[in-house]
């Protein structure tokens, strides 16, 4: 087929397969988003006198009507079609007539797929921090409900300071709350409007209005100038991985924790057995896969973030090609990370700790003894830190 960017020359075919890679594939995702940015931009066009009533009617019902169609799963955007900007306009123009080829008047698909990936990246960022806080709500509950069940606090891999289950499960608790504000910390760069960029370089001798899209989209800014649109690819989306990166390894800690204290040598944890499977040849076995596949996506999601980052690192200003390979590991990242706090915010529940199990050794105290002896006969810490390492001097 004719694809809307041809000059004439026929393409060969392993070109447009290099060149759109996944990406129609992966911009499945965005085309909810890259349908109300364009109504946006639409409306936008009719103020400035450059469409129409009847065309902006036009233009607006088809790409609702489109959005929904593909919702249901009765369209996706192809090989053929090459990405979900093009799909659209391409859907749009055979569904409207000419009044979907003035769509593109005043853009580029440059700041076109930024504002969808935008928009889209704006709820994500949202529905992972209420992952994260369901993690943690989660592991607060749990805090509620065995928290005095006693644990011994590690340093080095040994038994240290005496915890319980509340300081254990609070404590990795406050940390995921805190990855949650750290996710949002990336709307910084995320909420500001790149449309009427264009390539990099605005819109001349069109009177574009870029506070006419920015107030329909709800951008608190337009992003400016607009020479630093391109600039900033990859450094929200880098951001939004760094973040996942943070969060996942706090889940991944969290993990490995639960699976050294599941081993038979510990015992102070029972998982639930709908999160563990079965050996293929050890009758007696329940294995914790889920926990460890937690602990190793940790992996994925720094992988993810150092791939966006060695992407963007020491490209000239201006659009490059090379910017739509971000969208693969971003979506990854988001999608890893989505699917993890899913299954731990629905198996910790479920965990059992087991009293009976749990051995705090013998000199755990140890350093409390030291300290109420400084409190008591007012000698100075070393002293006391001294006398009570006597006492327990292994030989």
């Amino acid at each position: 087929m004719t694809r809307l960017w041809d000059k004439g020359a026929p393409l060969d075919a392993r070109v447009l397969h290099y060149t759109a890679g996944e990406d129609h594939a992966l911009d499945n995702r965005l085309v909810a988003y890259d349908a109300r940015a364009s109504i946006a931009h639409a409306a936008m066009l009719h103020d400035a006198g450059l469409v129409g009533d009847a065309d902006l009617a036009a233009i607006t019902g088809g790409l609702e009507e489109l959005a929904a169609a593909h919702a249901r799963g009765e369209w996706s955007v192809t090989l053929e079609l090459e990405d979900g900007q093009t799909a659209l306009e391409t859907l749009l123009t055979r569904k409207v007539g000419e009044a979907g080829a003035r769509l593109h008047a005043g853009r580029s698909r440059n700041d076109q797929v930024l504002v969808a990936l935008r928009l889209y990246l704006r709820d994500a960022v949202e529905e992972l921090a209420e992952g994260a806080h369901a993690v943690a709500a989660a592991l607060e509950a749990l805090a509620i409900e065995q928290g005095e069940v006693a644990l011994p606090g590690y340093t080095h891999m040994q038994q240290a300071m005496p915890s319980s289950v509340a300081l254990w499960a609070r404590g990795f608790a406050a940390e995921i709350a805190d990855d949650a504000d750290g996710l949002r910390h990336a709307h910084r760069r995320i909420l500001k409007n790149p449309l009427g960029s264009a390539a990099g370089y605005g819109t001349p001798n069109l009177p574009v209005s870029r506070d006419g899209t920015r107030t329909r989209l709800d951008f608190p800014v337009n992003h400016e100038p607009v020479t630093a649109v391109q600039l900033s690819r990859g450094k929200a989306e880098a951001e939004v991985a760094f973040q996942v990166t943070l969060l996942m390894q706090d889940l991944g800690r969290l993990a490995s924790d639960l699976l050294l204290f599941y081993t038979r040598e510990f015992g102070f944890v029972e998982l639930p057995d709908a999160f563990t499977t079965g050996s293929s040849i050890m009758p007696q076995k329940r294995n914790p896969d889920v926990f460890e596949l937690v602990r190793g996506r940790t992996a994925t999601a720094q992988a993810c973030l150092v791939e966006i980052l060695g992407i963007t690192s020491k490209l000239p200003s201006g659009y490059q090609r090379d910017l739509q390979l971000i969208k693969a590991p971003l979506f990854r990242s988001i999608d890893v990370c989505a699917e993890t706090l899913a299954i731990m915010a629905a198996a910790i529940p479920q965990l059992r700790f087991v009293p009976e199990r749990i051995r705090l050794d013998e000199d755990i105290h140890a350093a409390a003894e030291a300290n109420a002896l400084v409190a008591m006969e007012g000698i100075p810490f070393r002293e006391a830190y001294r006398r009570v390492g006597a006492r327990f001097k292994k030989t």
